[in-house]
């Protein structure tokens, strides 16, 4: 499965973009294939991906090493941003190998990441929340999705956890207490539904989506795992609530097996919604590391998802690329894509979680150099860098350089002018 999801990528080509899918992929995927090779190797120990990946995710992280690279800052998105940083994040929890000298560590990018949108919480329009996009003419500027914020809460939770920098966990209480407060997580069924327009902060957009939920359960597994006495009692209630919400997602003969239900049943599931039950097969799995009561419930989810999705990766060419649905009796439905390989490989790895030791920290052998500041000049950026801001610092050096060059230039004139005068 990861060998044929890997044909889709062809960034580390001559003449290709490292961290780049070829269309019609956006670049947010990128950035959630490189998690998956990361989640690869994790399971299975195995290198054979790990150059393209450190190529990948060092290649995208732009000027200021926060994951805003020029040629898609115009169109970036707070959750596209996120899902290259909660990559980096895994990188840092699994002690995958650290980046080549001189370049910046996993925990460092992750914590640009998060630096930068933390200084884009927005409490003008609906109280707080992240907009869906960061600059002001893209379009969805105006809504405050779901996914935005369960990319932040589920990136500053982790950091909570990995440094033990209480900051972090406030920023993951503040984004669960603006959600609930939106009704963005409903209060008794813990649904996470879509977004809501800044116009009408109570007009709630009801889709539910895999991965929303999934961003917010390992987020709050996360904060369980960090906190101590009544507050994780209540964080291990937020996790069970959202592992309850989960059951929508599952349908089949017996409910046990995963499904994008907003799009997947009447086949309107568009490209970046194919790839959203991988994220959520990825989630729940590690989900059980940081709260381990809740593995009876999820193993058995995962293990009947994983069983269905396997019977009907029979397509393609070479009779075994994966489709969408899983819940067909073992039949192919006709497509391919990254996020169909990526979804069936995700939930297949996942039933090896029991075998992976947890996730590391600070204080548990995580080696990851971090940056409490990092994000640079991105940090409160309102626009997108122009070329003028690439150009680095005038020094004494350039002003001498630049007097001498002036000094020949004006030499020369006097030169030809003489030779002029003389030639005449």
């Amino acid at each position: 499965m990861t060998e044929d999801l890997v044909s889709f990528y062809h960034g580390n080509e001559p003449g290709q973009t490292p961290g780049l899918l070829p269309g019609p992929y956006y670049w947010w995927e990128g950035g959630a294939l490189m998690g998956a090779l990361i989640d690869y190797w994790y399971y299975t120990g195995d290198d054979t991906y790990n150059d393209i990946t450190i190529q990948g995710l060092l290649h995208q992280v732009g000027p200021n090493n926060d994951y805003m690279p020029p040629n898609q800052t115009m169109t970036e998105g707070n959750d596209d941003q996120g899902f290259w940083g909660m990559a980096v994040m895994s990188a840092a929890e699994y002690n995958f190998p650290d980046p080549p000298t001189g370049q910046p560590g996993w925990l460092a990018l992750a914590q640009a990441v998060f630096n930068t949108q933390a200084y884009r919480w927005d409490e003008a329009d609906c109280g707080g929340g992240l907009r869906w996009q960061i600059f002001t003419w893209n379009n969805g500027f105006d809504y405050k999705n779901s996914i935005s914020q369960a990319c932040f809460f589920n990136l500053a939770a982790r950091l909570a956890l990995y440094t033990g920098n209480q900051s972090y966990a406030d920023w993951a209480d503040k984004t669960w207490d603006w959600m609930v407060a939106t009704d963005l997580i409903e209060k008794d069924t813990y649904y996470v539904p879509d977004g809501t327009h800044i116009g009408n902060c109570s007009d709630i957009t009801p889709y539910q989506w895999t991965y929303n939920a999934g961003g917010f359960l390992l987020g709050a597994a996360a904060m369980y795992n960090y906190t101590n006495g009544t507050a994780r009692d209540t964080w291990r209630e937020r996790t069970q609530g959202l592992l309850n919400g989960t059951q929508v997602f599952f349908q089949g003969n017996k409910s046990d097996i995963m499904t994008e239900v907003a799009c997947e049943p009447v086949n309107l599931c568009d490209v970046d919604q194919q790839s959203f039950k991988a994220y959520l097969s990825r989630w729940m799995a590690a989900t059980t590391k940081w709260a381990p009561w809740t593995y009876d419930a999820i193993k058995p989810l995962m293990a009947s998802s994983a069983t269905a999705a396997a019977a009907q990766c029979t397509g393609g060419d070479n009779g075994r690329m994966c489709g969408l649905r899983w819940t067909d009796d073992g039949k192919w439905d006709g497509t391919t894509g990254v996020g169909q390989q990526m979804a069936a490989m995700e939930i297949v790895l996942a039933n090896m979680i029991e075998h992976v030791t947890a996730p590391v920290t600070n204080a548990t052998g995580g080696t990851s150099t971090g940056d409490a500041g990092a994000g640079g000049s991105d940090i409160g950026r309102n626009d997108p860098p122009s070329i003028i801001d690439s150009w680095r610092p005038i020094t004494s050096g350039d002003k001498a350089g630049a007097g001498i060059l002036t000094a020949v230039i004006v030499l020369s004139l006097f030169a030809g002018l003489a030779w002029l005068m003389l030639d005449e």
